[in-house]
């Protein structure tokens, strides 16, 4: 069978754009440890606010050490309004809502998340010390353009630690563990209201 020139030349090209984009893949898959998103957890949004979880809402340190933000949308704030964090070291977030779609974005870094109700996101970064602005990135309402919270990062030997060392996820029917730098569970039918902060720049 005969093949034409611009034929073979197209059928090259994509052969050759595929096998250097399955090569990238492969290389960061193996030798940089990098893999697509595959946390798959499940949450009943009405029972959020009771789910150990995430009750309380704020910053947990695990057995290991390793430092946790729970986090809960809700039109129109995130709960808690502002969490103080440590420089430098990978901070793991687990975020859900309880109505409807929102997006967990940190302005001015990469860490960000679509916040489904019925599932908690999760994702690790770490941050330089400064102040920084958190937004609702997915139109929520007619109050979207309010939905902030602020977290504050400090060097790592400025930060307290909460000082209880409880699993991040304490498992169902579970006792929550204490919030550290984190806001307060509002009383039934209150609301938390964010202030806005000046991003940094990570």
């Amino acid at each position: 069978m005969k093949i034409d020139i611009y034929e073979k030349v197209w059928m090259i090209g994509t052969g050759t754009m595929l096998a250097v984009f399955f090569s990238v893949i492969a290389y960061e898959s193996v030798a940089m440890g990098r893999m697509p998103p595959s946390h798959v957890e499940t949450i009943d949004p009405k029972t959020v606010m009771a789910d150990p979880r995430f009750s309380p809402q704020g910053v947990r340190v695990a057995t290991d050490g390793s430092v946790h933000a729970h986090v809960v949308g809700l039109m129109f704030t995130w709960l808690p309004g502002e969490m103080t964090l440590p420089a430098g070291k990978p901070v793991t977030f687990h975020i859900t809502s309880i109505d409807v779609t929102h997006g967990y974005q940190i302005v001015r870094t990469n860490a960000q998340s679509m916040v489904i109700p019925g599932y908690v996101s999760q994702f690790t970064t770490t941050f330089d010390p400064g102040d920084y602005l958190i937004v609702c990135n997915e139109y929520c309402g007619v109050g979207h353009h309010t939905m902030y919270a602020k977290l504050k990062v400090v060097p790592e030997a400025e930060w307290q630690a909460p000082s209880t060392g409880g699993t991040p996820v304490p498992p169902a029917g579970g006792t929550p563990v204490p919030p550290a730098g984190g806001t307060p569970v509002p009383p039934a039918g209150g609301t938390t209201a964010a202030t806005p902060e000046a991003s940094h720049d990570h």
